[in-house]
């Protein structure tokens, strides 16, 4: 039911029930007199029905489940919050205190609220997450969040700190205030999973984190902490350098202890955690060489993976890191809403599109293809897969021949989003529910936000969209990615989501099964290190404790399960 606000116009001398004359109201009867007051039966049978209307809206609309919330000073457009608003259908959940806040993941305050208007009003949006964040968790983001305040940019010890750097002085920790600084490079998938991976890092290390902003990381997320900034500040002594960080780099930590120089004696260490890191990069891991490296008040960090099941088995960080997320493939679904919060300028893109198309459907699939060829497509054995799966696994309903199916009581509405960067394989199976009806007789409608025909990296809007996607794909109830794709785990990661990994195919054939449900809404680690540090071997690192497994889509991946 639509509800809408009726506003009440203020009374005028045009009123049809004032007399012509002298403005009396029209006498009601002899009965309606009571000490000279006197009502107009007309008057008197719109109040009666006033009154009634709007005691059935109240009851009404208490005990009614699915309903239009509207949420004042939310901007529509997604740039400024003026007095416009989000209007959300089929909100399921009361928006309370503790949804607003994630269970507690999120500060309650110390936010602009108009700035960034997706901290939080993820909850009216995202349906009701079981996977809570443990006490500690909650506990170690506070202190965390206080660590940035007190150290980060703008304050006395940040200076004190940077003023060592400019210096050239050697990188001695100091007692407070420690950093980490997070080179921004890579696609946008990449970098979400190792900011993330970044962020865990300096939390178990007790580490400022600072993120590089790169082309337009300051565009795409809100500030996570409170009453301090993340961002690294522009006048930073190294920030002109950062881009040439690479494993050749006489700074990073492997080529100090290649060449034997001492992380007491130097400026800062670079930490070269690419996937073309080498051996001595890959002691980063180890216990003994992680007692050495935080001996340096600076560390710069570049990555292109999602490195965290690594710490995972470093015994260091064993302890914390089972308090902190007692249900171990929790970690990015609890860091990346913590995290990443769109800016204004994408939730208007999330919100307007998930408003328009999906907001009413009984269901939402979402599935994301990304297609490895190097030619240029559209692939028939891409198509086929994606059917085969999605319909072998019961995602979406089979076709019939007929040209009309018998009538359906109450068919279901499903709702099909499709993330691609081509448009063939959208518009095949948008026509394939259009032209044939469904033998479930449910009704399939499919869409697809944008289609920019090959990856953009370092162009603003094309990596909004790309962003508004990841998110909006977090939103739907079953998913489907494309083994190997950053972009799927963020979105699987985010919506707390196992997907069905479509595997890749070889020599353009549809893999046998197409499509297998994932083991945990984990990233993948696409390049960990075989080393057992303790035996200074190599090893088998999937092997090594029951909660770091080889990936279904990469078998030499790692990637966190429960």
């Amino acid at each position: 039911m639509d509800m809408k606000r009726i506003r009440r116009q203020p009374y005028t001398s045009s009123d049809p029930l004032k007399g012509e004359g002298d403005g009396d109201a029209l006498s009601f009867s002899s009965h309606g007199k009571k000490h000279g007051f006197q009502i107009s039966i007309p008057v008197f049978l719109l109040l009666v029905c006033f009154v009634g209307v709007t005691l059935f809206l109240v009851t009404s609309g208490v005990h009614r489940s699915d309903f239009i919330v509207t949420i004042a000073g939310a901007s529509g457009a997604g740039g400024e919050g003026g007095g416009e608003t989000d209007t959300v259908s089929k909100f399921r959940n009361s928006f309370t205190n503790q949804d607003k806040t994630l269970g507690g993941l999120l500060a309650a305050s110390g936010f602009d609220d108009q700035s960034c208007l997706s901290r939080y009003r993820t909850g009216l949006y995202r349906r009701n997450t079981p996977h809570k964040p443990s006490r500690h968790l909650v506990q170690r983001l506070r202190a965390h969040e206080s660590l940035q305040k007190r150290c980060g940019p703008g304050t006395r010890p940040y200076q004190k700190a940077v003023e060592q750097l400019r210096s050239g002085q050697s990188s001695k920790i100091d007692q407070d205030c420690n950093y980490l600084v997070w080179i921004s490079y890579s696609g946008l998938g990449n970098r979400i999973l190792t900011a993330a991976s970044a962020f865990l890092y300096s939390l178990i290390t007790n580490r400022v984190l600072l993120v590089d902003r790169g082309k337009d990381m300051d565009d795409l997320f809100c500030e996570p902490f409170p009453e301090t900034s993340w961002f690294l500040p522009f006048d930073f002594p190294l920030k002109d350098k950062l881009s040439n960080f690479s494993i050749t780099s006489e700074e990073s930590y492997g080529n100090m202890l290649k060449n034997k120089v001492g992380v007491d004696k130097a400026n800062f260490v670079y930490l070269h955690l690419d996937h073309d890191y080498n051996d001595n990069d890959k002691l980063f891991f180890c216990e003994e060489d992680q007692k050495t490296i935080q001996n340096a008040r600076w560390l710069i960090l570049r990555s292109d993976v999602y490195f965290v099941p690594s710490l995972f088995l470093n015994s260091l960080f064993e302890d914390e890191l089972n308090q902190l997320f007692p249900a171990k493939d929790m970690v990015f679904h609890h860091l990346g809403r913590y995290l990443f919060h769109p800016t204004n300028a994408v939730w208007g893109l999330i919100t307007r599109y998930y408003d328009s198309y999906m907001a009413k459907a009984d269901e939402r699939v979402g599935i994301q293809v990304r297609v490895f060829e190097v030619e240029r497509g559209p692939f028939q054995h891409v198509l086929d897969q994606i059917i085969s799966c999605t319909q072998s696994e019961g995602l979406l309903p089979q076709t019939v021949s007929d040209e009309i199916a018998p009538p359906a009581t109450n068919p279901k509405m499903k709702v099909v989003l499709f993330t691609s960067l081509g448009i063939e394989y959208y518009e095949h199976v948008r026509s394939m529910y259009w032209e044939k009806p469904t033998s479930s007789g449910e009704i399939v409608s499919v869409f697809q936000p944008s289609y920019e025909g090959y990856q953009q990296s370092g162009k603003k809007n094309h990596n909004r969209k790309a962003w508004a996607e990841m998110y909006l794909l977090s939103l739907t109830d079953k998913l489907v990615t494309s083994g190997w794709s950053t972009f799927g785990y963020v979105a699987q990661g985010l919506g707390g989501l196992k997907p069905w990994i479509m595997f890749r195919p070889e020599n353009r054939t549809v893999p046998n099964p197409p499509c297998r449900r994932d083991v945990s809404m984990e990233p993948c680690f696409h390049s960990p290190p075989y080393y057992d540090c303790k035996k200074k071997e190599g090893t088998d690192t999937g092997n090594l404790v029951p909660h770091v497994r080889h990936c279904n889509d990469i078998s030499w991946g790692l990637k966190i399960v429960d």
